[in-house]
């Protein structure tokens, strides 16, 4: 190139010059189509798409090179920003100069703006190509707009950032539902969560943790909501009354969250997605009992009276939805039996839990509870799950040498971005997403 790519602006910029001003932008071609002596070409960055105009009459050379340009060839061009009514955004670029970067080899595996007629794992195949679509890369920049104000709020709540083991010694949910691995000549798993390790900076008097991290699932589901790896938006706090405050912490947080994705990307969202976040002004709490009968009041019975399962969470939804008029609400009070051994049991009805999830648009995206911090209530709990108390000894320990009360709660990330955006497969929100079946790219 004569040209340095540091002159390059984005080609968003473009629709601020004025007419006649030179530019030189640079990035992918969309589509290139001849018409006549006339070649339009539509470029494509991060930041949006312009088109560029080529005309025969006045540069034959020109034309002739842009003519063997294809779709996501790499070029730069340089020319004269022109208002143009009938264009994108009303203005586009008459090239002066054209420079070929870098050739896609044809035919292209996948048309990148398609992706609606392209099937999911197909688009997964070819990944790198699948992004370059701007709604595709605009579900990315919203997780980034969402995860960094979850972060924002934590911190300006009294929380710290901290980065826990990812490879640990035994199950933290003390389930089968673990990746074992090989820690030199050592048996070992890769994280549920960071649940033990949280509690730990709890007794370390570190009161208030948040971690943003991979956990690790092997789920064998085929659901458009898990991932058997996925990011968790971990929080832990000291000096509670209830799982209640815990609540009331995360309800501020995932509400602030949405808030600032509707506020910055909230017109994009809308150009490309079904639903556009909405700012809920009130969260209701209900229990898991209450749940149970409104499903019954509308002819669905869950079919294990301790829990809910996704059918009953969707159809919840809808009811909260319409009756409450809340897109985000709490079911509370879960059973003890599908709780993990460091949830606290219900005083005064111990088959029941100081727990809660956090349900979006019918699906759970946070779950939550007060903890068990007395130290032989917790090794009791241990006994009942039928796990072996001597596999948990490090994790006992933080509980003999004085732990205050406590509680926290892990929100999954993707789950939070599929139900802002109203998407249909969680698979879509993950860069390069785990499923039973898939290990690559």
């Amino acid at each position: 190139m004569s040209s340095s790519l540091k002159e390059r602006i984005r080609i968003a910029d473009v629709f601020s010059k004025n007419n006649g001003e030179k530019v030189l932008i640079a990035g992918w071609i969309e589509a290139v189509r001849i018409i006549g002596g006339v070649i339009f070409i539509v470029l494509r960055d991060r930041s949006g798409k312009v088109q560029a105009v080529i005309k025969k009459n006045i540069d034959e050379k020109l034309f002739n090179e842009a003519s063997e340009l294809g779709s996501e060839d790499v070029v730069a061009i340089k020319g004269e920003v022109k208002e143009a009514k009938t264009s994108l955004g009303d203005r586009e670029i008459v090239v002066e100069k054209l420079y070929t970067i870098s050739r896609a080899t044809k035919p292209v595996p996948i048309v990148p703006e398609d992706w609606e007629k392209t099937n999911i794992n197909v688009r997964l195949d070819w990944r790198f190509l699948d992004l370059r679509a701007t709604r595709n890369r605009l579900i990315f920049v919203v997780t980034d707009e969402a995860v960094n104000a979850l972060r924002e709020f934590y911190r300006s709540n009294g929380f710290i950032e901290v980065f826990t083991p990812k490879i640990v010694s035994e199950a933290t949910e003390g389930g089968a539902e673990v990746f074992p691995v090989i820690y030199f000549d050592k048996p070992a798993f890769l994280a549920q969560s960071p649940q033990l390790y949280k509690q730990m900076m709890m007794a370390a008097g570190f009161e208030r943790v948040f971690e943003v991290g991979p956990a690790y699932r092997a789920e064998k589901h085929h659901t458009n909501r898990h991932l058997t790896e996925y990011e968790s938006v971990d929080i832990e706090m000291s000096f509670i009354d209830s799982h209640e405050d815990v609540m009331k912490m995360v309800e501020n947080a995932v509400i602030y969250s949405i808030k600032k994705v509707n506020e910055k990307y909230g017109s994009y969202i809308k150009q490309y997605f079904p639903r556009i976040p909405e700012i809920p002004s009130n969260v209701p709490r209900i229990t898991l009992r209450e749940a149970h009968k409104l499903l019954e009041n509308k002819g669905f019975k869950q079919p294990d009276p301790n829990d809910l399962d996704t059918e009953g969470e969707r159809l919840l939804g809808e009811i909260m939805e319409k009756e409450y008029g809340s897109q985000l609400f709490f079911v509370t009070e879960y059973s003890w039996l599908y709780r993990p051994f460091y949830t606290m049991k219900k005083p005064e009805e111990p088959s029941l839990t100081r727990s809660f999830d956090l349900i979006y648009r019918g699906t759970e995206i946070v779950s939550g509870s007060q903890r068990e911090h007395r130290a032989d209530v917790l090794e009791n709990q241990i006994k009942e799950k039928g796990l072996n108390v001597k596999n948990f000894e490090f994790f006992i320990k933080f509980f003999r040498y004085g732990m205050p009360p406590h509680g926290g709660a892990g929100l999954g990330l993707e789950r939070l971005v599929q139900m802002m955006l109203g998407l249909k497969n969680i698979r879509e929100v993950r860069l390069l997403p785990r499923d039973p079946e898939r290990l690559s790219p």
